[in-house]
């Protein structure tokens, strides 16, 4: 039977990193530890510097809004990949696909402009010490935090709403663990031209934007630390941007890793295997960067335990 047009189809079928049988339940055991590692590492983040006073600075204020991010970004789609596993199914509801669609873009859009504006907050620090609590007020980081989540709500509706006119064929097959929108884009027999330009110009200006930002913000504090004589004092400023530099190059190195995956092979699950570290493994790894080398995240960490104020 040759593959037809609908328009109304209610479901796909995730294929997911690996196909074997045998090796289902070794991936039901990793991603169910890493999930629970992830949920439980960002939840003491948050709980970390809501309950210390010390905590409320405009850097762990950024810090508490990135760990909810790196949550809701895991929690789109590891839950429906280990429920998949469990039950042997691959199946995704139309609606399914179209939340995880836009939650995807959400949350993965707001890591990008947070990861920016905690770049910014370091140059203000470094380059401007003596004005920091001044330029950093409670109404700029109110109004910074609030502008990254209406401009990556409003992208992720515009993108999801022009999914929503697509037409697909009856094979409906997508070789990933979770609902990507350029494999949806691959999947559809209708126009794809208009969400390909969408695609393009997102990935551009609200990726490349908030790149260039932190680009230009570390170029500023590599001039001005440069510009302090003694070696301690150059080492106290880096410092304090040591874990932030570290989840930038972790976020963007594994971004481009799976660039480059799609570009060189073929195969659209090793695509898939390679989205697993940006996916899974770096929110993750963010609560371990930032809080083994940070006292003060450490400290309160500490009196969280044992119930200290």
């Amino acid at each position: 039977m040759e593959p037809g047009n609908d328009t109304h189809i209610s479901k796909f079928l995730l294929l997911g990193i690996s196909e074997d049988p045998t090796l289902q339940p070794f991936l039901f055991g990793l991603f169910l530890f890493m999930y629970l590692v992830t949920v439980l590492g960002n939840l003491l983040i948050i709980m970390a510097i809501i309950s210390d006073s010390h905590l409320h600075t405009p850097m762990y204020f950024f810090l508490a809004n990135l760990s909810f991010a790196d949550i809701g970004f895991t929690s789109t789609t590891v839950p429906k990949m280990l429920v998949n596993i469990q039950t042997q199914s691959k199946v995704i509801t139309y609606t399914g696909c179209i939340a995880q669609i836009f939650f995807l873009i959400l949350f993965c859009v707001l890591d990008n402009f947070l990861l920016a504006v905690m770049a910014y907050d370091r140059y203000v620090a470094i380059c401007h010490p003596l004005h920091y609590m001044v330029i950093m007020n409670h109404r700029l980081c109110g109004l910074l935090v609030l502008a990254c989540w209406a401009t990556t709500a409003l992208n992720s509706l515009l993108e999801t709403l022009m999914a929503l006119r697509l037409s697909f064929c009856t094979d409906v097959e997508i070789p990933h663990f979770v609902c990507e929108l350029n494999q949806l884009v691959l999947l559809a027999c209708s126009d794809t031209f208009p969400n390909v330009i969408v695609m393009y110009f997102a990935a551009v200006l609200l990726g490349g934007g908030p790149f260039a930002g932190i680009l230009y913000s570390y170029s500023k504090i590599v001039s001005s630390v440069r510009a302090i004589s003694s070696t301690q004092g150059k080492y106290k400023a880096f410092s304090t941007c040591a874990s932030h530099l570290s989840v930038v190059s972790l976020f963007y190195s594994t971004l481009l890793g799976v660039y480059l995956s799609s570009s060189i092979t073929q195969n659209s699950q090793s695509t898939a295997r390679a989205s697993v570290m940006y996916s899974v493994v770096t929110p993750m790894l963010n609560p371990f960067i930032y809080s083994l080398r940070n006292k003060d995240i450490m400290g309160a960490l500490r009196r969280l335990f044992r119930g200290k104020p």
